[in-house]
């Protein structure tokens, strides 16, 4: 396995990282031998935004003994739904700790920030002021960010508020501008514009900015939820294979794990 350093957090990831999303749809002594599976091969790195109580229960059982291996960037807006209400974030947040069997949060993630409202909406908010008291008293160590939009992700990295980002990179999403729905690329009969062509420049630009501003990026959706891989699914018609989507994302500037 190979490493590198994701950004300004310092700490040393594995380029395949372990997508925790779904785990609940397994059964639970299944979901927990994978994740010490991917241990044993050297993934050091969890993603695991899923509000379902049964996945991060999963997770804890899996880290518990071996806590100090794995790097979690986790950060949920409320157990059940979509919120920045405190009176859910709290206990949410309380709730997941005690699910991971942890007493502290490697990575900090604010997620849904997909448009520059979102951003503007964050800026000295209730949640945000949370989020750094959480992170003063340790139990946060490091701040993040995911988005699908180039555009608000670079206000966010150009600010300096957050350490690394979570991003939707592959070859498909690439090609489109922002304020596109990249929900529509999961959708059975998208057809992409034929003038498309090449990465869009915006894409572009912000994985050099994240290298320029050392934030490093964790890359979601890197397979387009599987859809790359079926040529009838595929916007360009062909299937891609696993490395080839994996190779794209790690040649990406600022892009540190999958």
């Amino acid at each position: 396995m190979n490493y590198r350093v994701l950004g300004k957090t310092g700490l040393k990831v594995s380029e395949i990282g372990f997508g925790g999303e779904w785990l609940e749809r397994h059964p639970e002594e299944e979901s927990i031998e994978l994740m010490k599976y991917a241990s044993e091969k050297g993934i050091n790195i969890i993603d695991c935004w899923m509000p379902d109580p049964k996945s991060r229960d999963i997770i804890g059982k899996a880290m518990k003994g071996n806590r100090e291996k794995w790097f979690g960037s986790t950060w949920q807006n409320g157990q059940y739904v979509r919120t920045r209400d405190m009176k859910h974030v709290k206990p949410a947040f309380e709730d997941l700790l005690t699910r991971l069997q942890t007493d502290y949060i490697d990575i900090g993630m604010i997620h849904f920030v997909d448009t520059v409202e979102d951003w503007n909406d964050l800026q000295d908010s209730p949640f945000l002021k949370y989020v750094l008291e959480m992170k003063e008293k340790g139990v946060i160590h490091h701040t993040g960010m995911s988005s699908h939009d180039p555009k608000t992700a670079a206000m966010a990295v150009k600010s300096g508020l957050i350490e690394m980002l979570l991003f939707s990179v592959n070859p498909a999403f690439d090609m489109l501008p922002s304020g596109q729905d990249l929900g529509k690329l999961l959708e059975e009969g998208y057809q992409y514009d034929n003038q498309l062509a090449g990465i869009n420049a915006e894409r572009a630009d912000l994985y050099k900015l994240c290298e320029e501003y050392n934030v490093g990026i964790t890359v979601m959706k890197g397979f387009a939820g599987g859809r790359l891989f079926d040529e009838k699914r595929s916007p360009f018609g062909v299937r891609l294979t696993p490395n080839q989507c994996i190779h794209y994302a790690l040649t990406r500037p600022g892009v540190v794990s999958v």
